[in-house]
């Protein structure tokens, strides 16, 4: 969520306004009253805080957030690992020179120094973990069962042969055809060889391109076929024990010829469960975007915030409307 950091008067204990739409006055910490006074004339904290509340609902929304989720999820060695990858990628582009990425983090992020980045950083990951609980915790059963029944498999034992496609990273589209077009001849022709008769270990180690298996046949040994890429995945799991595919598999690494040569029994559903919460929660975010700021307003409706100012609860509202209507767009 990017966001301006605006100045906030340490006067006004903001994350506690008692204050209403219809003329009462702020509720201010310590009882102080006057903010500024210039030649005389007082600006009081009340008058600043009608001035900054709709313009300001973002720092706001940080410092409910803080307050909520510092609790519900205490910082940890994980969220310190993944704050510090974030801030070393950065600098690794833009640190070498300081005026330079001070200017980086200001534009793209609204920040004025690594310290504000870094609990910017911090907030993200604790909201990150809040809208993925929140996804978890109201999927339905219903839903569960149905991706174990069509997403769950028992891990599977395939050989393969790859016929990697050789072209380079800057190829003009019409190479990149010619280069995918001569890896399938030479797939279709491997193919063949199996089809007279050839064994295939012996066509794998002849063959194949990948390195790493191919002098054992191509056994790639059990996994889950959800690790693999989709194309090679579709067809592995299609095939019986014993069973090979008839024409070349294409993928994003080239075209393979897959043989399987067992598959095991699927866990229960109460083993995965965990895992399929996890899939399906991973997927339900990628999908929709929207549901992030959705998710993190019910979090924070589950925790019975209390809007004393109807003009505050409508700015913020508005601003939180507006940030999933854009997600969806």
């Amino acid at each position: 969520m990017k966001k301006k950091k605006f100045l906030v008067l340490s006067a006004i204990m903001v994350a506690s306004l008692i204050v209403t739409g219809c003329g009462k006055k702020v509720e201010l910490k310590d009882g102080a009253e006057v903010a500024v006074s210039v030649k005389g004339t007082k600006f009081t904290a009340t008058e600043y805080y009608e001035k900054i509340k709709k313009d300001n609902i973002t720092t706001l929304i940080d410092m409910i957030d803080h307050n909520l989720l510092d609790k519900s999820y205490p910082t940890d060695e994980n969220e310190n690992d993944a704050v510090k990858k974030q801030i070393d990628q950065i600098k690794n582009t833009y640190g070498s020179d300081e005026n330079t990425y001070k200017a980086f983090l200001l534009q793209y992020f609204g920040v004025n120094s690594e310290k504000e980045f870094e609990e910017m950083l911090h907030l993200e990951y604790k909201r990150n973990q809040a809208v993925k609980d929140y996804i978890s915790d109201n999927l339905t059963d219903k839903e569960i069962k149905k991706y174990y029944e069509e997403n769950i498999y028992g891990d599977i034992k395939a050989n393969h042969i790859l016929i990697s496609v050789d072209v380079a990273d800057d190829a003009t589209e019409d190479e990149k055809k010619e280069a995918y077009e001569v890896a399938e001849k030479k797939a279709n022709e491997v193919l063949q060889k199996l089809k007279d008769g050839k064994k295939f270990a012996d066509l794998a180690k002849e063959y194949s391109d990948d390195e790493s298996n191919k002098e054992k046949g191509g056994d790639l040994g059990y996994f889950d076929p959800n690790d693999m890429v989709e194309e090679f995945k579709d067809a592995v799991i299609k095939l019986k024990k014993g069973e090979y595919t008839k024409e070349p598999v294409k993928t994003k690494f080239g075209y393979h010829i897959i043989l399987k040569t067992d598959q095991k029994e699927k866990e229960s559903l109460d083993k995965v469960k965990d895992k399929i919460k996890e899939n399906l929660t991973n997927k339900k975010i990628s999908e929709d975007n929207s549901l992030y700021y959705e998710s993190l307003v019910k979090f924070r409706e589950s925790k019975n915030i209390k809007w004393n100012d109807s003009e505050l609860e409508k700015s913020y509202n508005d601003y939180m409307n507006k940030l999933i209507e854009q997600s969806k767009a």
